[in-house]
C-alpha cells in the first residue's frame, strides 16, 4: 500500500505544533504507518523537519495563486487567501512558529517569495484607502501568520469549529486593520 506523503506530513505537523519533542514513533502511529516505512520516507527527523518546510511553502504558494490577490479589492483578495490558506493552516502553525532549524537559501527564498505576494497585498491595501497606514505592511504579514496559526491550532483543539475559522481570521483581521474614515 503506498503511502500518502501529504497525510504523513500533514499529522507530523500536527503533532508538532502542539509538542516539539513528538518522536517519530509517535508520528508514525498518528499517520497510520510503522516506523520503518517513516523512516523509509524521511531517514530522520530532520529530513521530515526539511520535507515538511518545503511542503508548506508549496501548499501556501498555491493557495495564493488560487486566492487571485491582484483581482478585485484588497479585502476580497485577504478574504480569498483566507479561505485558500485553511487546508495548510495546520502545516504553517508548525512552520511559523519553529525556529530557522536551515538556513538553506532555497527554502529561505520561497519565505521570502511568499511574504513578498502578502506584503504586496497589504501595501495595496494602503495605496487603496482601504487599509490602516499606521501599521506596515511587513507587520500585517506577520499578523496574518499569526492568526492563521491561532486559528488552526483553535481548530485542532477543538476550540473553534473549522467552518467559523475562515470567518473569524478574515473579519479580525480586517477589523483591525481597516482604515477608519472618522478623525
Amino acid at each position: 500500500m503506498p503511502v500518502d506523503r501529504e497525510h504523513v506530513l500533514t499529522e507530523a505537523a500536527a503533532l508538532l505544533a502542539r509538542r516539539a519533542t513528538t518522536s517519530m514513533d509517535e508520528i508514525a502511529r498518528a499517520a497510520g504507518i510503522s516506523r520503518a516505512t517513516l523512516h523509509r520516507h524521511f531517514a530522520g527527523r530532520d529530513a521530515l523537519i526539511r520535507a515538511l518546510e518545503e511542503h508548506g511553502i508549496e501548499r501556501f504558494a498555491r493557495a495564493i495563486d488560487t486566492a487571485r490577490l491582484d483581482e478585485g479589492d484588497a479585502a476580497g483578495a485577504l478574504r480569498r487567501l483566507v479561505r485558500e490558506a485553511e487546508p495548510v493552516a495546520g502545516v504553517l502553525a508548525f512552520l511559523f512558529t519553529e525556529n530557522q532549524l536551515f538556513e538553506n537559501e532555497p527554502v529561505n527564498a520561497g519565505w521570502a517569495q511568499l511574504d513578498a505576494r502578502l506584503t504586496a497585498l497589504f501595501r495595496r491595501g494602503q495605496e487603496e484607502g482601504t487599509f490602516r497606514v499606521d501599521l506596515s505592511a511587513i507587520w500585517l504579514t506577520e499578523a496574518f501568520y499569526g492568526l492563521l496559526g491561532a486559528g488552526a491550532w483553535a481548530v485542532h483543539e477543538g476550540r473553534v469549529a473549522r467552518n467559523d475559522l475562515d470567518h473569524s481570521i478574515a473579519e479580525l483581521l480586517l477589523g483591525g486593520i481597516r482604515r477608519s474614515m472618522e478623525k
